[in-house]
């Protein structure tokens, strides 16, 4: 069993995982937003897809015990436990600069996109493009007349998941660096989150 470590706010990581292992995310401080793919490690080009995802439930958001799916409709993932309130979006893209340049930033900022491609790097692959990713903690809310609006999260300090990997797969983690948007908080302030590995 791995020791839990830190993964540090606005950063990312690739973790390569067998079939069966479970990945505890833990919200040390409630507030904080988790872009989370996953990659099947026999061939890269399948991933986990929250469009096939949510066909496939036919829901917007998964549950305890819910399967997550890739794009070829195969179950990868298993959603076994929840502390949470249950909040977690899988219809907004990741940030990326050009995200941030829409909210009228200037300059590089580290994005969710760049964490993806950099943690995959790291482990010797070139992903050629950024699948949507399941945004745990994400607070998205749809309005009457449909518009998105991303309000702060509801979870709590400690709140957790249990992710269970149901093939081979590389996990990718971005603890997001938004400061602009309510994505991680009234404060704005992206903050660590923690991982385990059993």
């Amino acid at each position: 069993m791995a020791d839990p470590f830190i993964l540090k706010a606005g950063t990312g990581i690739a973790l390569a995982l067998p079939a069966r292992a479970c990945m505890t995310v833990t919200n040390i401080y409630g507030q904080q937003v988790v872009d989370t793919w996953a990659l099947c490690a026999s061939d890269t080009s399948e991933v986990l897809s929250m469009e096939h995802t949510r066909s496939s439930l036919d829901k917007l958001r998964p549950c305890v015990g819910d399967d997550l799916y890739s794009n070829r409709r195969r179950p990868v993932l298993n959603l076994a436990k929840d502390t949470s309130p249950g909040v977690h979006d899988t219809l907004l893209s990741a940030c990326d600069e050009a995200r941030y340049r829409l909210l009228g930033f200037q300059g590089k900022h580290a994005s969710c996109a760049e964490n993806f491609f950099a943690a995959l790097r790291e482990l010797g692959i070139d992903a050629p493009r950024v699948p949507s990713p399941w945004n745990l903690f994400e607070n998205v809310q749809i309005g009457d007349d449909g518009k998105l609006t991303i309000e702060p999260p509801v979870s709590r300090p400690g709140d957790h998941l249990v992710i269970r990997t149901l093939v081979d797969v590389i996990m990718v983690f971005s603890a997001c660096p938004m400061d602009i948007a309510l994505t991680n908080g009234i404060d704005r302030r992206p903050k660590d989150i923690r991982l385990h590995v059993s």
